[in-house]
């Protein structure tokens, strides 16, 4: 039995330690900032200023030679790893409670986005990695939903810097209106929560959407944001098959290639999930994995943003943003018609 492999691991990961450190010490600082700014404007959260300011500072000057693995580490490792610790936000006990009376709501909303996307995004001539980021993000939870499936994709960073910005734009839309449209229809917190839940992406928007309606209405909106949030697992695998398939040219699927494509960090989710229902966590642990959670996404942004394309962001011009915004209202109204089918409002 050949142990070189183990025995040399110690050194080979100081080894890689050494060459990431100083791109992922710039995503860090960045997303500490990030972190600072969405302390004075919690609405506006850390994800979107984290990859605002990596853009800038690729814009100022982009990060290469000894910066770039670091870079690279943070906008792919750190993304999916953030994607891992999301998990712990989600319990099996709120995913039944609050699944058996969100999911059609949700389920609606999806498939008519993802059906949206694929029909005008090909009418606008968008190209299928964009259209398919934008609607993902907008049908199931902005930021997390792209960093989830961006990999399985094969997305450039500029691909995601524009998906996550065009998303978020829409966001802060809806935390202004949303509230007063909950009002002129007659909305209590808990059809609200669900509105809100189901038809706002960032947590962070769902968070002060709620709150701006009505204190009540906060806690069932995350729980159905969070519980949302599972529906990238179905649709990260779904992707992960197609994109098998595209490459294989319609090779058939055996169990084991099945397997073999479900993403790592979608196990670890799922694991993440299990663990925080029977495992009993002290508040402070639990505590400190969603703010790890949460600011891994930061950095992973940050990464992202340092690595972006600015010139192709240019190129993507406005045909991108016009489907984000149909998208984004189509949710929206999808989310309010079920609601009135099943609730009355």
């Amino acid at each position: 039995m050949n142990v070189a492999p183990v025995r040399t691991l110690p050194s080979r990961l100081a080894a890689r330690a050494v060459d990431v450190a100083p791109g992922v010490g710039i995503a860090v600082a960045i997303a500490l900032v990030a972190t600072a700014i969405a302390r004075v404007v919690p609405a506006l959260g850390s994800a979107l200023p984290a990859l605002l300011l990596g853009v800038l500072v690729a814009v100022v000057r982009k990060p290469t030679g000894r910066f770039a693995p670091g870079v690279a580490y943070s906008g792919k490792f750190l993304l999916q790893l953030a994607v891992v610790l999301l998990g712990v936000q989600l319990s099996l006990a709120s995913i039944l409670v609050v699944g058996v009376e969100s999911l059609p709501v949700m389920l609606s909303s999806l498939v008519v986005c993802l059906l949206a996307a694929w029909l005008i995004g090909r009418a606008l001539r968008i190209p299928a990695r964009e259209r398919t980021l934008i609607g993902v993000g907008t049908g199931i939870c902005g930021a997390s939903a792209i960093a989830a499936i961006s990999p399985i994709i094969g997305a450039t960073s500029a691909e995601i810097a524009y998906a996550v910005s065009t998303i978020f734009l829409f966001n802060a839309i809806a935390v202004v209106v949303f509230p007063y449209l909950g009002h002129a229809l007659g909305m209590d917190p808990h059809t609200f929560g669900l509105f809100a839940g189901t038809a706002v992406n960032d947590t962070s928007s769902v968070v002060a959407a709620a709150s701006l309606f009505a204190t009540s209405a906060l806690g069932f909106a995350v729980v159905v944001k969070l519980v949302r949030t599972l529906m990238i697992i179905p649709i990260s695998i779904g992707l992960a098959i197609a994109e098998n398939r595209r490459r294989t040219a319609g090779e058939p699927m055996t169990l084991r290639r099945a397997v073999g494509l479900v993403p790592w960090f979608l196990v670890g989710f799922l694991l993440v999930a299990v663990a925080n229902t029977v495992i009993p966590i002290p508040a402070p642990v639990h505590d400190g994995l969603v703010t790890a959670s949460v600011f891994l996404v930061s950095v992973a942004l940050a990464g992202i943003g340092l690595s972006t394309d600015v010139a192709a962001i240019r190129r993507a011009g406005w045909r991108p943003l016009l489907l984000g915004a149909t998208l984004s209202t189509l949710v929206a109204g999808t989310s309010l018609l079920v609601i009135w089918l099943t609730t009355g409002l």
